[in-house]
């Protein structure tokens, strides 16, 4: 197809509004390639476009070639720059939808990040006809079951759950030869590693495995030589680990100052929308009952609440039914709202991958965003650990924080 006729069938699509805002260079640095230059399906193609992408962000472009290969993939690439398109096309663009058994498995750590990914797939791949299923712990085992009696191509599942439907009988691996992991330093950790390799074990010896993670701790490196010694690609764009369009501010408070202080930031900031994070159930709780009082529309999210009503909250929040959301670490990884452009840690976390992941929700897809840090005298060390872990600087907050660096 020519480029005149590549414009010409572009137009002839329902594409979005072209996004305008200011993007770094974590998603624009594309070296020229276009998603027609993977020869992909047509009908592939034209959910893409239609879902929003323009062209391939540069995990995107070094991973799915790669993938499209049946190649083994280790990828780093930073939060919010589109690892999750980086596996969901090439299974997509090599499913056989003729067939009904499963053919590809992605595997996430949390039941938020199942939903997402699966919403994501029915989107992109809405012309080729996919069937695909979400599986995870704390929903109805008797609805699993009926559906996949259907059709179904590529499961999304938590490990626990998808194992315990597969002992059963229930769900079958056998024929299923691609598999993703997606936070895969999470899933390769004790409390699921084991559980994953049993589902490895499940698949054909020919099967695909693709990590993809913004960290990836020292106990990768014996599940790659155990499970993908051969054929496997690794990739890196983790030159520096912080997204290029987050600016990181710190503000030294007393802890009984800590409310004030967040209320003086909601008058002060241009908020979109807002996690704020805290570092126990109790005070994500709490937090969220004292800004809700004060007037400001506030949800909150734990680990601890029924199923059911995590995923009302995330509906809400996404929906832009909140500006703010109160929330333990089980939204940082993965969780994927544009519109997040703040990110504050009432509670400073206490370890560098946490904070990491953390202020990732905000700067999505290159976007700019605002990260901001509470910093009582006892997380002093844990402020100088970070910065020196991940090789950033987080800065004193300025009496007037430009508009510039936020919110275009």
């Amino acid at each position: 197809m020519s480029k005149e006729e590549l414009e010409e069938w572009k137009a002839s699509l329902k594409l979005p509004p072209k996004d305008t805002r200011v993007k770094t260079e974590d998603v624009m640095n594309t070296k020229n390639i276009d998603f027609e230059d993977f020869n992909l399906n047509r009908e592939l193609l034209r959910g893409i476009y239609e879902y929003g992408y323009e062209y391939p962000s540069p995990i995107q472009g070094e991973s799915i070639p790669v993938a499209l290969l049946g190649n083994h993939i280790l990828a780093r690439a930073k939060n919010g720059t589109g690892k999750t398109a980086s596996f969901v096309i090439p299974i997509l663009e090599r499913l056989d939808t003729t067939q009904k058994h499963i053919q590809g498995l992605i595997l996430v750590p949390t039941r938020e990040l199942a939903l997402q990914h699966a919403a994501f797939i029915k989107s992109i791949g809405k012309y080729i006809n996919v069937e695909v299923v979400a599986l995870t712990g704390g929903t109805s085992v008797r609805e699993d079951v009926v559906r996949l009696k259907g059709t179904v191509h590529v499961v999304v599942a938590t490990p626990g759950r998808l194992r315990d439907l597969c002992e059963r009988s229930v769900a079958s691996l056998a024929k299923c030869e691609m598999v993703a992991m997606d936070e895969a330093d999470k899933l390769l950790s004790q409390e699921f590693v084991e559980c994953v390799e049993d589902l490895l074990r499940m698949t054909p010896e020919t099967r695909q495995i693709m990590l993809f993670s913004a960290t990836f701790p020292i106990g990768v490196k014996a599940f790659k030589d155990k499970w993908m010694a051969e054929r496997c690609s690794e990739i890196n764009l983790m030159e520096e680990l912080t997204l290029k369009g987050v600016t990181q501010y710190y503000a030294f408070v007393e802890e009984r100052q800590k409310v004030q202080c967040l209320s003086a930031l909601f008058s002060k900031l241009s908020i979109n929308q807002a996690i704020i994070f805290c570092n126990s159930v109790q005070r994500v709780e709490l937090l969220a009952k004292m800004i809700s009082q004060s007037g400001t529309t506030c949800l909150y999210i734990h680990s601890h609440m029924d199923q059911a009503d995590r995923n009302r909250v995330f509906h809400q929040f996404r929906k832009g039914m909140a500006r703010n959301l109160v929330s333990s670490d089980l939204i940082t990884r993965g969780i994927d709202i544009q519109s997040v452009n703040v990110v504050i840690n009432f509670d400073f976390p206490t370890n560098s991958q946490s904070y990491l992941h953390r202020i990732g929700r905000s700067g999505r897809f290159g976007h700019l965003g605002l990260a901001i840090n509470l910093i009582t005298p006892q997380d002093r060390m844990a402020l100088y650990r970070i910065e020196h872990e991940l090789g950033t600087e987080i800065t004193a907050i300025p009496p007037t924080i430009d508009k510039s660096l936020y919110c275009i």
